[in-house]
Order: structure tokens, then sequence, then C-alpha cells
């Protein structure tokens, strides 16, 4: 009992200790005890759509006293996060190819912008975000700029173009103070390719952009029957048929090809089997012509375009395919396993990250159909397996993949980085701190109460 009672009030004893040292730390940094101002935080997006990286993030940070601010090109997707962040919005154009004159244009843009805000943080993502970004808070001589690398695109090139956008990840890796990396592969391959300096480059939490919602958002258990069978109804799918499905854009680097080749093995075989695409055609990178006919011409291949509620989508899936040739961290896989759907998958970075293969999924070579159309087949013929991978990956999304994990490392590294730049935190960051503190304090008050007495 009397040991007990000691490593509790040893444990009171050194989180007390913890707070007293950060309140110090914070008192160095607020002489004269002069109230702090809030943290101005800018995200930079090529386009709108990837804002949807930080659905959560952003309320989570304002909470904590700062001030965010979302850039990215113009359209209705800007215009809907602010409203639905509450956060003001900047429009400048940036073009995602490679645009040399547009390019420097957008910059200059983003330069005025940027001086306007007069940010601490500039938190870019993407390639092309990421370099735009980068460059023009770089220029304005941003205290805090950090690179948030999403996926590498020069994989799948070749030639000047493949020697270009490796040059482009460098220099946006090169003006940031901090490069983050969704997945621990991407973040290896970009230490071998020479991008990135080992020791500015991080993996946050698990990896992933924003985790995944699993316990409310992406949970088979909150579809009812009614919402199963209305949407099963309107995708034009029998009440018995098997579905194949497949969330994201539809072009070339998605495997749409190897798929493509792969349902033409398996709509054979299985004569109930219906294939779900979900999601917009690309010009920028699009499927052959032929093919697309091809499936647009069989009745049992459903194109839904981009849909923004996909929980009732998977829900009437038996499998997800996902045969893409790039990724980053593909948050279709971590959805697809929060809502108990086993995913085939290729061993390419991120995916690596996101599927473990043979316990959550399978992961096949990429370009391969026939090896795509055999991991399908296993699953399409056993139920059981779906059902076990299935829950299996749904276990590990909620355990290594919750959004408010990601969001705390996030929140943790800014607090870091502006330390380093000897930036006060804000006073609303400084209560979550204690707050944190003081709950461990707090409960090993009561617990040593409870052993005394």
């Amino acid at each position: 009992m009397r040991d007990s009672g000691s490593a509790i009030a040893a444990e009171v004893f050194m989180n007390m200790r913890v707070r007293m040292q950060v309140l110090a730390g914070l008192h160095r940094t607020k002489p004269n005890h002069m109230k702090s101002k809030p943290i101005t935080l800018v995200h930079i997006t090529t386009v709108p759509q990837s804002l949807a990286f930080m659905t959560g993030q952003v309320g989570y940070m304002k909470a904590r006293g700062f001030e965010v601010i979302g850039l990215s090109s113009p359209g209705a997707l800007l215009t809907s996060f602010a409203e639905r962040e509450g956060v003001p919005v900047y429009a400048v154009e940036m073009p995602r190819r490679i645009t040399p004159w547009r390019d420097i244009l957008a910059v200059l843009k983003l330069v005025l912008v940027l001086r306007r805000i007069h940010p601490q943080i500039v938190h870019a993502h993407t390639p092309k975000g990421g370099l735009l970004g980068m460059l023009s808070a770089w220029i304005i001589r941003t205290p805090v700029r950090i690179y948030h690398m999403r996926g590498l695109p020069f994989t799948t090139a070749t030639g000047w173009r493949r020697r270009l956008l490796m040059w482009s990840e460098r220099i946006s890796c090169g003006l940031a103070d901090q490069v983050l990396c969704v997945s621990s592969s991407v973040r290896q391959l970009a230490v071998d390719s020479r991008l990135c300096r080992p020791e500015k480059i991080a993996v946050l939490a698990q990896g992933s952009g924003n985790g995944v919602d699993a316990a409310q958002q992406f949970n088979d258990s909150n579809i009812s029957p009614s919402l199963r069978e209305e949407t099963r109804r309107r995708c034009n799918l029998p009440p018995d048929a098997l579905v194949l499905g497949f969330i994201g854009r539809i072009v070339r680097d998605k495997g749409i090809i190897e798929l493509a080749g792969a349902w033409k093995e398996l709509r054979k075989e299985f004569p109930d089997l219906h294939l779900l695409l979900v999601g917009p055609h690309e010009l920028q990178d699009p499927i052959p012509a032929e093919i697309d006919r091809t499936l647009h011409g069989d009745p049992r291949v459903h194109f839904l375009g981009e849909v923004s509620n996909t929980p009732p989508l998977y829900a009437v899936m038996d499998v997800l395919a996902l045969p893409t040739y790039r990724e980053g961290f593909p948050n279709v896989l971590l959805e697809a396993a929060g809502m108990q759907v086993p995913v085939v998958s290729t061993q390419v970075p991120g995916c690596t990250d996101a599927v473990q293969d043979g316990v959550t999924g399978m992961l096949v070579p990429p370009c391969d159909a026939a090896s795509l159309a055999g991991a399908l087949r296993t699953y399409l013929h056993d139920g059981e397996l779906r059902r076990r991978h299935g829950a299996a990956a749904r276990d590990r999304v909620l355990r290594e993949f919750r959004p408010e994990g990601i969001w705390q490392a996030v929140y943790e590294k800014y607090l870091e980085l502006l330390e380093k730049k000897g930036i006060p935190v804000p006073d609303a960051g400084i209560t979550a701190i204690l707050g944190e503190s003081s709950t461990k304090v707090e409960r090993a008050q009561r617990r040593l109460v409870k052993t005394s007495g």
C-alpha cells in the first residue's frame, strides 16, 4: 500500500513539474505577461477539393486559438469550405499542370495575398500547391513554412517531366522549415530519391492526412436496412447482386485500365456481379476512349460520378478495388476499412501503409490485371474471408487512424515549430496544454487519496 501510494505521489509530482516547466517556458516567451496574438495559419492547396484534407482539423485548431485561412483556386467548393468551416478564404488561380508563365503569375498573386494576411504559419499541400505555397511564403519570409507531401507524381512520369517533377519536390522541401509526409513508405521514397534530408521529413502519428471517422461517419452499423435498399435501387443493383466497387478519379493513374481487364474476366464467372464506378472523369489523365465506351456500354457497370456522401455506397459493396499506380495515403482504403469492406489494392507506396496484406485486404502488383482479377475472385468466392478481413480492417482503423490523433499530432508540431521561432503560443493553446496535463494530475491525485484512505 505504501509503495503504491509513493508511486502515485511521484506521478503527481512529475506532472506538476511538467506544468511548472510549461508555465516557465510561457513566461519566457511572453515578457511582462503580455497577451499573445492569435496565430494565423494559412492552408494552401492547388484546387479547393483538396481542402477536404482539413475537415474537422480546422475547427480543432480554431478551438486552440489559431486563426485559420484557406487559400486555393476559385470555385464553388472553396466557398462551401468557407461556409462549412467558418473561416475566411482567398481565391488565387493555380493550374495543376506545369505551366511556367501561369505559375509565375500565381506566385506573384500569392505573395500579394500573404503580405496582406501576414501569417505565422503557411501549410501547403500537394505537389503543385506545395511548390507555389513554399515559394510565396519564402519570399515574404513567413516564419513557419510547412510542406505536406501527399504523393509523388514523378513515380509514374518519364523523361524530362520526371526530372522536372523531382526538382519541383526538392525546391518545396528546401524552402520548407518542416516537411510532413502522409505515409512512411512515401517518406522513404522521398529520402531514397534525395528529395529531402531524412531529419527534415516526418510522419505524424500512424500516417494519413486527416484520419478517418470510423466511429460515426464511416460506420456500417449506422446504415439502416432501408437506406441500403434505397441505395441499391438508386444504383440499379438487383437485391442479391454481388458488388465490386471503385471510388476515386476515373483516370489512367488509378488503374482503371487494369480494373477494366479484371472486370472482363470476372463478369463472365459471376453473372450476378455488378461494378460501381464512383468519381469524376478528368481530362488531364484520361483512360483510353475504347475502354471508356466498353464500360459505359455494359449494363452491369454503373457510373455514379462524384458523390459527396459515400458511406451508403460502401455499405452495398462486397469488395473495393483500387489498382492505383501511385498514392500518398489513399483515404478510400481507410474509409472502406471503417465500413468493414475488404479491399484489393496495389503494392505501391501509400497503399502498403493502408492495407495489411492478407489481414485487412490484399495487395497485388501494379499494372497487372490478371493478379487483380485473381485477388478479387478469391474474395467474391469466399464470403467468410470478406467478413473476417473487413472486421480486422475496421479494428485497425479505430485503433490507429482516429482523426483526433492526427489533429493532435499536427497541433503539437505547430507548437514545436513556433517555439523554435520564438513565437508566443495563443492563450487558448496554453489552456489546452495545461488542461490535458491537469487532467492527468487530477486523476493521479484522486488515485492517491483513494489508496491512502
